[in-house]
């Protein structure tokens, strides 16, 4: 993986020169791709370290180069479109993206989230990321899930939900905030996104150790319950 490249999709060529300006200011690299079959293909060759991807693409649609995506790598992604509606967001998100940007928006705003996306998902170099309980080793840097000594294949960011609530043992946090911290933007709406990405965390760990809980507070969100 190229840390200092990032792939930049959209087929609004003044767009894509005005983030290739701010982007490439800051010190990194870039690879534009005007369709979605470009995007593919340049993400294979490149490796970059993020991917700026816009929805309403030729040849192949945004949603789909980000599941083609999905299906090998955890690269972030950041979804940049003018569709705004809450369902859209949904979809993002439930696809595995890092992050969402309406247009228009402000180009120095996208770097600012580039930043803070690398920060977040380890793409920058940075100390090992990992917690451990009883039973239970949860790796961010190299996304690995290890429960009772058995290594359990876990989307990025059922993983990253639980490495947020297992690095703050017995700490509650509204499912909002869950929203605003692991996926990494305001998010206005329907916050189920949350209690499904909980229910399938719960299916790989829950009655492995009787020291810690994935739990449920009632009326507020979810808290990593250690005991004794």
């Amino acid at each position: 993986m190229n840390n200092r490249k990032i792939l930049i999709v959209d087929d609004d060529q003044n767009i894509c020169e005005l983030l290739r300006l701010y982007i490439e200011k800051e010190g990194y690299t870039t690879a534009i791709a005007n369709d979605g079959e470009k995007a593919l293909e340049l993400f294979e060759r490149e490796q970059p370290a993020m991917v700026l991807l816009d929805i309403m693409l030729p040849k192949m649609d945004g949603w789909q180069v980000c599941r083609e995506i999905r299906k090998t790598s955890d690269c972030p992604i950041i979804m940049l479109t003018a569709k705004g509606e809450v369902f859209d967001k949904i979809l993002g998100l439930e696809l595995g993206a890092d992050d969402y940007v309406v247009k228009p928006f402000e180009a120095k705003e996208v770097v600012a989230r580039i930043r803070a996306v690398l920060r977040r998902t380890g793409n920058t170099e940075e100390a090992v990321k990992e917690v451990r309980w009883d039973k239970l080793v949860i790796n961010l840097t190299n996304y690995e899930l290890i429960v009772d000594g058995k290594q359990i294949d876990t989307p990025p960011k059922e993983l990253e939900l639980l490495y947020h609530l297992a690095s703050n043992p017995n700490k509650v946090f509204t499912r909002d905030q869950l929203l605003d911290q692991v996926w990494g933007f305001e998010y206005y709406g329907d916050s189920r996104t949350v209690d499904v990405h909980v229910k399938r965390i719960r299916e790989k760990i829950d009655g492995v150790s009787d020291k810690w809980e994935l739990r449920t507070v009632w009326g507020v969100g979810y808290k990593f319950e250690t005991k004794g």
